[in-house]
């Protein structure tokens, strides 16, 4: 099964946290906080701006985000966990 984010909606996959700090101690599963960074999978088309006119997104395919850490809403699809945001939720492209 595929999903197609709508207008401005992007699908997101969250990143692996890191299991241990600077200093090499390791943090269990139940300490862990979720990462507010993902990878990009799907865009939407962009949404409509007052003329009636499509303004294409920012952010494409591939892109590694930060976001909000409350932002989004979490989806599960053929057991893998997505989130869909907005592209307001997203605070900035992180380029390598």
């Amino acid at each position: 099964m595929k999903i197609r984010p709508l207008n401005d909606r992007i699908l997101v996959k969250r990143l692996e946290s890191e299991t241990r700090t600077a200093g090499g101690i390791i943090i269990p599963d139940s300490a862990k906080e979720k990462p507010a960074e993902g990878e990009v999978i799907a865009v939407g088309s962009g949404k409509l701006n007052d003329k009636g006119e499509r303004v294409a997104p920012d952010i494409k395919v591939g892109d590694i985000v930060l976001f909000s850490k409350y932002g989004g809403t979490d989806v599960k699809v053929d057991g893998v966990d997505y989130l869909i945001m907005r592209e307001d939720d997203i605070l900035g492209v992180i380029e390598k």
